[in-house]
């Protein structure tokens, strides 16, 4: 039986290079819609190589500062490598990049 993590993790792995999606919509592939929190604790712990987390954000396409070693310009540097644009205040533009599974 997987464990939540392993639920969350596999999900990740499917979102596609230059794609995004939300923490609250990982809840919702995993099954529960209140997860939103748990994805993000999830995601913050990851220390994976193999699961794309910086292509998780939040509900309003906004990111993160939990990534190294510069928190938010961290996560911008690895989305803009993938060619996923990111606003001028600092959030994705989910109707163009987002991904639903």
């Amino acid at each position: 039986m997987k464990t939540v993590f392993e639920t969350i993790y596999n999900i990740t792995r499917q979102i596609p290079y230059g794609r995004v999606t939300t923490y609250g919509r990982i809840a919702l592939l995993a099954g529960n819609p209140r997860w939103a929190r748990v994805v993000g604790y999830t995601m913050s712990g990851c220390r994976q190589d193999d699961i794309p987390c910086h292509r998780v954000v939040n509900r309003l396409g906004g990111l993160s500062d939990s990534f190294q070693p510069l928190g938010r310009d961290s996560h911008r540097a690895l989305l803009q490598a993938e060619g996923v644009e990111v606003l001028p205040d600092g959030r994705v533009d989910l109707k163009r990049f987002m991904w639903y599974g």
